[in-house]
């Protein structure tokens, strides 16, 4: 075994130093995929793209994000995680100049392709380094802040791309969304220098490039058809490539235990392929995802198609869903590892509890939005959603050892693309399916039309968080968890 020596854990101050370089490059990841799409109208006009072009901004982003977030998590592991996740903010900080300065469409998308790199590199290391600055007693509040800057990326997105884009600052349209990652990335760099641990790195680990193709390949087969399905009518094609990711999953599944078993190195290590907890944990954080994308994306075409909302107005009325994650956050970091499977059943009945009130609020709608209507159900949705996801995260990675949890971290996230993904497609062609012949936008004669589409459509995300609360019951209980996994898992 070869490894570097690891530095002291850091003290008080500078562990929540280095945790806010950690919450930044999260939140400044998370907010690029929401931020986006509030743009894409003034992108499609200014560049004069087809709807085929612009829809590949987001979906590029997507695609190369989820493809190589488990190798960027196993670089963490071989290289060390400080130095990929500066390498990842370098690489991410780039790509964002890149698409700033974007003079066509196709520039654009493959900026777009090295900003997903980047954020491949630089996410799986935010998660896998909290145990290095946290003692198992800190863990719970650290997760819980992954959580609040995961709520916060999906709301105040929308409202600071409504901003920057009607500053219209220095008469650059679109650009600033792109172009102010570049302050954020060059002081998150600075900072990470400073302050992060240097964690002690596995060369011996090797790199698995037949893993990483198979890994590829399984996760493409699924991302690509559920990003493009819906906009080519679902052809054939998707359905039988998304059907084919399970025997290449499989091949996966085999060539890691065929490399262990010969001691070669390995992307996903045997043992987490063997690691029920880490597994079906996995399966759950796809679930708990699947919902919330899909769910912001109609609420979006609702209030901003269907009744005439701008940008900035769409992203003030769903505000309250972040104060909810806000006051789950702040609760669960004072809980740290307690009741943690019961904390995410409570959270996801929240969430499906507080989107489904959303019912009575939209049929109650007649010709105008009431925002005090969607106060409470906002609230209560992000307060779950604030809720489950520390105790979740926590669990699974603490069922992890050391060495192996850069390869966990990147494959749990990678499972949340595909989860966000498949709950994108399914919510979205629900939606757009009740959409056909819709009158022109904002007008009287739409807000029925996209009243039914969106109550109709909203049953996916209910249906899921309902869901998540009864299998997490699946997960060993605390006390058996604890057996096999360090200290933080109780």
């Amino acid at each position: 075994m070869s490894e570097t020596t690891a530095d002291a854990p850091p003290d008080s101050r500078a562990r929540w130093i280095a945790m806010a370089v950690l919450l930044v490059a999260g939140f400044m990841n998370l907010i690029d995929v929401t931020i986006v799409n509030v743009a894409l109208p003034s992108m499609q006009d200014a560049l004069g793209a087809s709807p085929e072009e612009i829809e590949w901004v987001v979906a590029i982003y997507i695609l190369v994000f989820a493809l190589c977030l488990i190798p960027g998590g196993r670089f963490g592991d071989i290289y060390g995680r400080r130095n990929v996740f500066i390498a990842g903010v370098v690489v991410f900080t780039i790509g964002s100049a890149f698409c700033g300065l974007a003079p066509t469409i196709e520039t654009l998308v493959g900026a777009r392709v090295v900003q997903g790199v980047g954020g491949a590199l630089m996410i799986p290391q935010t998660l896998a380094l909290v145990p290095a600055l946290f003692p198992p007693e800190e863990r719970g509040a650290a997760f819980a802040m992954f959580g609040l800057s995961a709520g916060l990326a999906s709301v105040t997105g929308p409202v600071l791309g409504g901003l920057l884009i009607g500053a219209d600052i220095w008469g650059l349209d679109w650009r600033p969304i792109f172009l102010v990652n570049i302050p954020v990335g060059i002081a998150a760099i600075l900072l990470a220098l400073r302050f992060l641990p240097k964690v002690a790195r596995r060369r011996d680990l090797g790199i698995d490039t037949v893993g990483i193709l198979l890994a590829g390949a399984t996760l493409l087969m699924v991302v690509f058809p559920l990003i493009e399905g819906r906009a080519l009518g679902w052809p054939t094609w998707c359905f039988v490539m998304m059907a084919g990711a399970v025997p290449m999953a499989y091949l996966f599944a085999r060539w890691q235990r065929r490399q262990a078993a010969s001691g070669r190195p390995e992307l996903l290590p045997a043992s987490l392929l063997a690691n029920r907890t880490y597994l079906l944990g996995i399966l759950i954080t796809a679930l708990l995802f699947s919902g919330i994308p899909g769910f912001f994306l109609i609420m979006a075409l609702f209030l901003q198609n269907g009744f005439g909302l701008t940008p900035l107005q769409s992203g003030l009325t769903t505000m309250p869903f972040s104060f909810g994650v806000l006051a789950a956050s702040l609760v669960a970091g004072r809980m740290g590892n307690r009741v943690l499977r019961s904390r995410i059943a409570v959270g996801g009945l929240s969430v499906a509890l507080g989107m489904g009130s959303l019912w009575i609020v939209v049929a109650q709608l007649e010709n105008e939005i009431v925002i005090s209507a969607f106060i409470l159900p906002l609230l209560l949705a992000g307060f779950g959603l604030g809720t489950a996801i520390s105790p979740l995260f926590n669990t699974i990675l603490s069922s992890v050892s050391g060495p192996d949890s850069g390869s966990a971290s990147g494959t749990l996230q990678a499972f949340q693309q595909v989860g966000g993904a498949m709950g994108v497609a399914i919510v979205g062609q629900i939606f757009f399916s009740m959409l056909d012949g819709v009158p022109a936008a904002g007008s009287a004669a739409a807000h029925l039309v996209y009243e039914r589409a969106f109550s109709t459509a909203i049953a996916y995300p209910v249906l899921s968080f309902a869901l998540l609360a009864g299998v997490v019951w699946l997960l060993p209980r605390p006390t058996a968890l604890s057996s096999e996994a360090s200290p933080a898992s109780v």
